[in-house]
């Protein structure tokens, strides 16, 4: 397990951006490598400072995107975007790691399945804890990630301090909905490659168009197309044929249950008998306006990232 070390001088619009005493600190990005068996997996880090003593804070990516792309898209004038560099300034040691078949991590040749990927981040996770001398991490698990992610709360939930579940998926979930027909494409290709215009649909399903910033959906499709390659099909199988995968009263953690105003995957009506049956009384719903399923990087992301930061600052 190896891993670099890189200096991000933040410039003065971040200082004028941020808030706070960190606002002006230096951000520093690491490269880790764990390995799982025969896969080997990339972790991002981002922090100010020194990570010592840092809360950890671990980031799921989707069933698109790796870690790094996911969280920490670098637009040109626009650094509130980056959900790391932000989460970095509020004090935080974080991490995004990209599971198997996605990014820089080992592709495997055939499908990954979604416990494939609870077991890279057990890994990771495990690797973090070592590294950090820590007991526990904040999780936060974004589209599929909150199926994977919230696999390993259920089984590691010792190792978990709070829990973040962003735009979740349920059964009757539109866009799952959607999926369904092409079942049998999902099984006979284990990759897809998807072109950069591919990218940005995402954006607008169900979404107004005024929640976007084009600059910002276009640094998206730029960063994701040169990175993934070929996308793997095993998450979209997984969705459409075994949910639901994870079980509410299975998660004791607190929790916060977090969607767009405008998500095709996360809504009100398929989440709020989840959320009902987590066992912890330290739990929130909130739903961001303005914003759907790519909140984070959609003009909601500001309020997002507050209820972020407030949830994993709390005692």
């Amino acid at each position: 397990m190896k891993n670099k070390i890189f200096v991000v001088l933040i410039g003065a619009c971040l200082v004028l951006a941020m808030s706070g005493p960190a606002a002006s600190q230096t951000i520093t990005g690491a490269e880790h490598w764990v390995d799982n068996g025969n896969i080997r997996l990339y972790v991002w880090e981002k922090y100010t400072g020194s990570p010592a003593g840092k809360p950890i804070v671990v980031l799921c990516h989707g069933s698109a995107t790796a870690g790094k792309e996911s969280f920490d898209l670098q637009v040109r004038g626009k650094v509130t975007y980056s959900l790391m560099d932000v989460l970095a300034q509020a004090g935080f040691d974080v991490f995004a790691p990209d599971v198997r078949g996605f990014g820089r991590s080992t592709h495997p040749d055939g499908h990954m399945t979604t416990m494939e990927a609870s077991q890279d981040l057990n890994a990771v996770v495990d690797y973090i804890l070592k590294k950090r001398g820590a007991a526990k991490v904040n999780l936060l698990g974004w589209s599929w990630g909150t199926q994977y992610g919230g696999m390993f709360v259920m089984a590691q939930s010792g190792k978990v301090e709070r829990y973040i579940s962003y735009a979740q998926m349920h059964v009757n979930s539109p866009d799952i909905a959607k999926r369904r027909p092409r079942v049998d494409i999902f099984r006979k290709n284990p990759y897809v490659t998807i072109p950069e215009a591919g990218w940005k649909p995402r954006f607008y399903s169900m979404t107004p168009a005024e929640a976007n910033d084009p600059e910002v959906v276009d640094a998206y499709a730029k960063a994701a197309a040169k990175v993934e390659l070929k996308s793997p099909t095993g998450p979209q199988l997984d969705m459409v044929t075994i949910m639901p995968m994870i079980n509410a009263r299975l998660m004791p953690v607190p929790t916060m249950i977090i969607h767009g105003q405008y998500d095709d995957v996360a809504d009100m009506n398929g989440l709020l008998p989840f959320f009902s049956e987590l066992p912890s009384p330290a739990k929130d719903y909130v739903v961001i306006p303005n914003a759907g399923h790519m909140m984070h990087l959609q003009k909601g992301h500001r309020v997002f990232q507050q209820h972020v930061i407030g949830f994993f600052s709390a005692p």
